[in-house]
């Protein structure tokens, strides 16, 4: 059963549509600026059920994976890291599973629930 639910939930993520606008701005107004809070260079995740975007819950900043804890419902995420680095939103802990690719200056509204881990990778 947790199989079919973890399977499920995997194409639940790799179906969510990549959203560019967040908290009513298209992306960072220009590079090096803070996006909806995010500073730049980081990826931010917001609380659960804000929106529009205001301020983060969670900002990382190094590349690689982390694991997240206590993160159910429908958060913002937002990518407002340089050009070509990506964010992933991963099933597993320590970026295992990873089903979803945001490019830089992008953001998603997406349900955490199954997402354990997200990873920031150079570009």
């Amino acid at each position: 059963m947790r199989k079919t639910i973890r399977s499920a939930a995997a194409i639940a993520i790799a179906g969510l549509t990549l959203t560019a606008v967040a908290a009513g701005t298209a992306n960072a107004t220009a590079a090096g600026d803070p996006w909806a809070g995010c500073p730049y260079g980081a990826v931010c995740i917001y609380p659960q059920g804000q929106d529009p975007a205001a301020t983060p819950t969670d900002v990382f900043w190094s590349y690689g994976a982390h694991d997240l804890s206590n993160k159910y419902g429908w958060h913002w995420v937002l990518n407002n890291q340089s050009e070509g680095a990506h964010a992933h939103l991963c099933t597993g802990y320590g970026g295992a599973g990873c089903n979803y690719d945001m490019a830089a200056q992008n953001g998603v509204w997406a349900d955490l629930t199954p997402v354990n881990s997200v990873t920031l990778d150079r570009p």
